[in-house]
């Protein structure tokens, strides 16, 4: 691990291809769980054998596939759920200590700090979560792919410019890490997804709309 005071575990769980991370630090143990869903069971197990404290839920959006297992962790875990306030409402949880945060809040887990990125265009809501060069990206940007835009609350020219104005002002050296396992790689630079993802690669809105479409 490039940093030595992080805790980040990708893990691939549901019919869905979801990735579920649990970020944090590893000085205190305390651990955020990004998009908890299918298999609340396996989750509280492995961060329980790794001797982690599950004190925070992130969530990058609210659709179903990411939010499905909220309720069942909390019945074990009273903590806060931080949503984007800009999420719309038929995507928001209903579910207990619900937080809505601001574009660039910072949330803090242990000593860890990570940035909040509004990045809409596949929900009105969907943020990425960023520590120093680690991107969780949600369904905003996948390896060679990004998030789809025909469900209620989508939007190909909004998510082309949170592409353009957002992901792609970030440092080449940027590891992202998506939402779904729909790659070749579980995750990659930014800089080579440049060179492969042909959505980073639509200069135009029209270019984007012709891919996306």
């Amino acid at each position: 691990m490039k940093y030595p005071e992080l805790i980040l575990e990708q893990m691939e769980i549901g019919p869905m291809n979801n990735f579920i991370y649990f970020i944090g630090d590893k000085a205190s143990g305390e651990i955020a769980v990004i998009d908890p869903a299918w298999d609340v069971a396996y989750l509280r197990n492995h961060a329980k054998e790794k001797g982690y404290k599950i004190t925070n839920i992130f969530l990058t959006h609210g659709h179903k596939d990411h939010v499905n297992g909220i309720d069942e962790l909390q019945t074990t875990h009273d903590v806060s759920v931080y949503i984007s306030e800009h999420e719309a409402p038929f995507y928001t949880p209903k579910c207990k200590n619900l937080k809505k945060v601001a574009d660039r809040a910072v949330l803090k887990v242990g000593a860890l700090e990570l940035e909040c990125l509004h990045t809409p265009g596949h929900t009105p809501g969907c943020q990425c979560f960023k520590y120093k060069d680690i991107l969780i990206a949600g369904d905003t940007l996948f390896i060679d792919g990004c998030g789809r835009v025909d469900l209620p609350g989508g939007s190909a020219e909004t998510l082309f410019k949170s592409l353009q104005n957002v992901i792609l002002k970030l440092p080449d050296t940027t590891v992202i890490y998506p939402g779904h396992n729909y790659g070749d790689v579980a995750f990659e630079t930014l800089g080579e997804q440049k060179k492969t993802n042909p959505y980073l690669q639509s200069g135009n809105l029209e270019s984007f709309l012709k891919d996306r479409m």
